[in-house]
C-alpha cells in the first residue's frame, strides 16, 4: 500500500484482503482516512496494527482475521471494535510503550530560534505531555531574503 494514503479522503471501503505474504504491515497513515466506514485487511501476514487507526471514528466494520496479529492482542478484538480503536488510540496517545517516533520537527523550530519553549512530560498527577512556551517571540524580522530559507518546509522537514 502506498504511504501517502491520506489524499483518499473520502473513501468509505477499502478491501485489501488475501494478500497473503504480500501485505505485512499497513502504512501510518491510513489513520487518516477519516471517511472509511469498511476495512478488509483479512488474510494477510499484518502482525501490528498502525496506532493511527485510533483515529478513524466513521469505521464500523474492520476484517483482519487470518493475520499473525500480536497487537493488538487477542483480548481486546474480543471486546469489539470500538474497544480496538480505544487501545489504538491510548497506544499512540502514550498509554503503552511504542516503539520511538521520528525525530519531531518541533527540534528544528528550536534550532532555528523560532521557538525557545520546553517539552513538558507526563507527572503522576494526570497531566499530559506538551510543549510550554516560556515566551512569545515575532519572527517578522526574520522575514528578509537572508533568512527566508530557513523557514522553508523542505529544509525543516528533511530527515537530519
Amino acid at each position: 500500500l502506498p504511504e501517502d494514503l491520506e489524499n483518499l479522503i473520502n473513501l468509505q471501503i477499502l478491501n485489501v484482503s488475501q494478500n497473503f505474504q504480500y501485505l505485512q504491515n499497513l502504512p501510518y497513515s491510513i489513520g487518516l482516512l477519516i471517511s472509511l466506514l469498511e476495512l478488509d485487511v483479512s488474510y494477510n501476514k499484518i502482525t501490528t496494527l498502525p496506532d493511527s487507526m485510533g483515529c478513524m471514528k466513521k469505521l464500523q466494520k474492520l476484517s483482519v482475521e487470518g493475520n499473525p496479529l500480536v497487537s493488538p492482542p487477542a483480548e481486546v478484538f474480543e471486546q469489539g471494535l470500538h474497544a480496538v480503536k480505544g487501545y489504538l488510540s491510548e497506544k499512540m496517545n502514550g498509554g503503552h510503550k511504542s516503539p520511538p517516533k521520528k525525530k519531531s520537527w518541533v527540534g528544528k523550530l528550536v534550532k532555528y530560534g523560532t521557538f525557545s519553549g520546553y517539552t513538558l512530560r507526563g507527572t503522576s498527577n494526570g497531566e499530559r505531555e506538551g510543549f510550554f512556551i516560556s515566551e512569545y517571540r515575532s519572527i517578522d524580522g526574520l522575514a528578509s531574503p537572508r533568512h527566508i530559507g530557513m523557514f522553508s518546509p523542505r529544509r525543516l522537514f528533511s530527515p537530519g
